[in-house]
């Protein structure tokens, strides 16, 4: 069905994607989830951290390390060190795809809070320029493709769940209740 590479990468994009999209949403300004606070930053990373190895798992990784940290110290102690690579690139790559996607999710929101921040003049800033540096667009040409709604990024995240959900338990889910 897939393979270990693809595996500890789709693991580790799913994992970063849903764990720092709950950093993103607690700490940007003008986005639902902010101020949530430390609690739903910490729930938020446990269900990502599981989702990443559900997904890990369903898509051919054998371990769902996810953590190059955690690979190489599995690698140590086995000794074993013939798949340290390719998992340690497969994490890395996954974990790069998986900010860049939390960036063009929320670069909207980031540019607006941003011209908020500009606006209104950070510490050291002379109310034109935040922080006195001129205005710099914090994604660039990414805003216009980052420009979705809050729900647009809640369905995605809930579709994550679901499909995490359903590669690990498919007859549960995927099958109608008995008796209708």
């Amino acid at each position: 069905m897939g393979s270990p590479f693809l595996g500890e990468f789709l693991g580790t994009l799913v994992m970063i994607l849903l764990g720092d999209g709950v950093v993103a949403g607690v700490l940007l300004k003008r986005s639902k989830a902010e101020g949530a606070g430390w609690m739903v930053i910490t729930s938020g990373w446990a269900f990502a951290v599981m989702a990443g190895v559900f997904t890990a798992l369903a898509c051919g990784s054998k371990a769902a390390y996810l953590n190059p940290a955690v690979a190489l110290g599995f690698a140590v102690s086995s000794g074993n060190y013939a798949n340290l690579f390719s998992n340690v690139a497969a994490q890395l790559l996954g974990a790069f795809c998986g900010a860049v996607l939390v960036w063009i999710r929320l670069a909207e929101i980031a540019r607006q809070a941003m011209e908020i921040r500009t606006h209104i003049g950070a510490p050291g800033g002379n109310g034109k320029h935040g922080a006195g540096g001129p205005r710099v667009g914090v994604v660039g040409g990414i805003a216009a493709i980052g420009a979705t709604s809050r729900h647009q990024q809640q369905v995605t995240a809930t579709n994550i769940a679901i499909q995490a959900a359903a590669k690990t338990h498919p007859q549960k889910i995927c099958q109608s209740p008995k008796g209708s």
